[in-house]
């Protein structure tokens, strides 16, 4: 598999892991889709394409609290989520 893949796969699995971490708080759930106006539906629909995955990583870094937060629950540093959207917007 071309290296690119494997960070495109690393990317994508660390981004539903931030998104697990976000969903498991109802508060927090509730801002994300307050802020973005996105559905329940609509979240559904894209919680696997790289774009969607690459805003919601987004919406963390624009609240570095919750970004620390994330990164710390999936045990890596804030930029890994970073890079990981980095990633995901190329895809």
């Amino acid at each position: 598999m071309p290296p690119h893949e494997t960070n495109a796969e690393a990317a994508a699995t660390l981004a539903l892991g931030a998104l697990g971490w976000m969903l498991a708080d109802t508060e927090r759930t509730r801002r994300f889709l307050d802020v973005t106006g996105i559905t329940p539906d609509i979240l559904r629909a894209r919680a696997n394409a790289p774009a969607f995955l690459a805003a919601m990583i987004g919406y963390l870094e624009n609240f570095e609290p919750d970004l620390i937060a994330c990164a710390e629950a999936l045990e890596v540093g804030p930029e890994e989520l970073t890079r990981a959207r980095r990633v995901l917007e190329q895809r």
